[in-house]
């Protein structure tokens, strides 16, 4: 596969385009094309199958964790197009649903739904592909943290234990609803947020989980990430789904492939350890943000009524992460 993605990268050389501000090359959240000097557009796509059983909010959930991307690099929405796989024999209802809800998730976001594809599939799949705008001097990316920047968490962590619990029949009715809760949110206001403070780099947690999304702001950046363990958030019910190991396998995969990034404090168990690996669904944002501006950003999402946790600091180092 690496192979392949570098046999892609070379079709594309980003010198050979002088406007694309963010490639394949980047690795980041989302791509960014700039059209004049004052409008890039920002593109991205997410689909994935339910992680609820109420079908209008997982298309609203869908819907959400789709147009993340666009709020991580600082952008607004402008408009969508549906990606759909449904089974031939679902009931229109359920379909309608599904769709209803991500189209009601994108009009709150302020974008516009402008068609989309669908197709046959035994398992049922939907998100968006999104194209958002924003000021091709104001693109925040992963690669800007410097050492002494403070990092802030968005949303609390869990949505991975909680849905597989759910999927088991094992979840409370309370933690189902503050799962639901917690991805239904829209990042856009902690995207505002962030371009009226100024930041030094921002991501959002979705399936690579806290750490494996972390990490790729401390390697695209060249510097290493220290987190305090009690001061990272989960939403009610993830740590007792955690103790059971109702864990999905993304979060298992994560665990394999960034551990070696990651450095624990010994105090923290097994299962504390694999919780900061989790897969997430629309999470919220990771960033990293100068300590002289860290306060007013607090300030600016306390008054959009939008998380905030400030769980650690950017340190001196070359792509690791440490959790103490």
């Amino acid at each position: 596969m690496a192979q392949v993605l570098r046999h892609i990268i070379n079709l594309f050389p980003k010198e050979a385009y002088a406007n694309l501000l963010v490639g394949l090359g980047e690795g980041d959240d989302a791509a960014v094309y700039k059209l004049n000097d004052e409008l890039a557009l920002i593109f991205t796509a997410d689909f994935f199958a339910p992680v609820v059983d109420d079908p209008y909010l997982y298309g609203a959930i869908a819907a959400a964790n789709s147009m993340s991307d666009v709020y991580a690099m600082g952008g607004e929405v402008l408009m969508a197009l549906n990606i759909t796989c449904l089974p031939p024999d679902m009931p229109p209802d359920i379909a309608g649903a599904i769709l209803r809800g991500g189209a009601d998730k994108i009009a709150e976001a302020g974008g516009i739904l402008v068609g989309g594809h669908t197709m046959d599939d035994k398992e049922p799949k939907y998100g968006l592909a999104v194209i958002g705008t924003v000021h091709p001097q104001k693109v925040i990316t992963k690669a800007g943290a410097k050492p002494g920047d403070v990092l802030i968490l968005t949303k609390p962590l869990g949505t991975g234990v909680i849905t597989t619990a759910l999927k088991a029949g094992l979840a409370k009715e309370e933690h189902i609803q503050a799962a639901v809760e917690v991805m239904l949110r829209l990042n856009r206001k902690a995207a505002r947020a962030m371009q009226e403070v100024g930041v030094s780099a921002a991501t959002d947690i979705t399936g690579f989980g806290f750490l494996g999304h972390a990490r790729d702001i401390a390697i695209m950046s060249g510097v290493n990430l220290r987190f305090y363990s009690e001061r990272i958030p989960f939403i009610p019910g993830a740590k007792e789904y955690a103790e059971q190991w109702l864990f999905p396998g993304g979060t298992h995969s994560n665990e394999r492939f960034f551990h070696p990034w990651v450095r624990f404090s010994s105090n923290l168990t097994e299962e504390e350890q694999l919780l900061l690996f989790d897969a997430q669904t629309s999470g919220g944002l990771l960033i990293a943000v100068p300590p002289e501006r860290a306060s007013l950003l607090v300030e600016k999402l306390k008054e959009e009524g939008d998380g905030h946790w400030v769980v650690g600091e950017v340190v001196e180092g070359g792509g690791f992460i440490e959790v103490v």
